[in-house]
Order: C-alpha cells, then structure tokens, then sequence
C-alpha cells in the first residue's frame, strides 16, 4: 500500500510531457465554440464541450511543485482561469482571495484568438470570484459550476471555486 502512495506522490512530482494546460488549450481551438456578446451557462453547452471547457476554466490541479519556486504549502493549491472573452483587450480576475483587488491576476491571450487564461497559487479553501474585462466590465465565469449571490442586492451572482490543498495531511 505504501509502495503505490510513494509512486503517486513520484508521479505528481514529475510534470507531464504536455501540461494540462497545453492539452485543455488545444482542445479548445479545436472547438467550434459560438462567439456571443453574452457568457453561455456550461448547461446550455454539450456535455462533453462542457467537461473541456470547465477543465481549463476553474479546474484546480494538484500539483506539488510551483515553477521555480519551490513546492505549494499545506494549505495552498493550484487554480487554473479560463475564459472566452474574443475582442478584450485586458481580462483579469478578482475574488475574495485577493480582496476583489484589479491589477494583481491578469489573464493572457498570447495567440490573440480571444482565450484567456492564467494560473495562480491561492489558498486552499472556497473562493468566490469574477472576470474583469477590458477594466470595466465584471463578468460571472460561466463555466463555473458554482454560483452565489453578489450580496449587493442586484440579482447577479460570483463564481464559486474550491481550492483543494496540493499536500494532503
């Protein structure tokens, strides 16, 4: 029993030849996603074409190393942001765990095919957040999975997102 835990723990140290990344990225292009002006709710959309798109939206990957900079803590995990925001110029992401604060997640676009994404270390435990575009517009990740009420009274909603802490106790 040990014996396999010790392969588990080797195999989530070493990265995989292709990131996840990489692979929910590729998918995604390959996709005939329709462009609208207004975010799709992942129920409207296929089931399958549901499951790759929410892999690279929220998904949190567990991880046990931090590029360069050593491993995640206890009480720390992997988020990985994704979204479709075709014609943004800027898109980034705020929430409770940076104090709904801009400027401090940006996501990138580097291909300039309107998929933005980022990944950030938070910490472990629920989040509430939302996509900021073009530095104006607050948007509700619609492939969240999880919604709560703003508490602003205004009937819009924040995405939920659970970080799971990459060392388990």
């Amino acid at each position: 029993m040990t014996d396999r835990l010790d392969d588990a723990i080797e195999l989530l140290k070493t990265p995989p030849a292709v990131s996840v990344e990489a692979r929910v990225m590729a998918e995604i292009r390959q996709m005939a996603v329709p462009v609208t002006a207004r975010p799709v709710r992942v129920t409207r959309i296929l089931p399958w074409l549901g499951l790759a798109l929410a892999a690279g939206v929220a998904a949190i990957f567990l991880i046990s190393t931090r590029n360069a900079q050593g491993p995640l803590g206890e009480s720390e995990g992997m988020a990985q942001f994704v979204g479709q925001f075709p014609g943004a110029r800027s898109v980034e992401v705020v929430g409770s765990f940076n104090n709904w604060s801009r400027g401090l997640l940006h996501l990138r676009d580097d291909d300039h095919d309107g998929i933005w994404h980022a990944a950030a270390v938070l910490p472990a435990g629920q989040h509430e957040y939302m996509f900021v575009i073009d530095g104006e517009r607050w948007v509700t990740d619609p492939l969240a999975g999880r919604f709560v009420d703003d508490g602003f009274g205004s009937g819009r909603e924040n995405s939920v997102l659970i970080v799971r802490p990459a060392v388990q106790p």
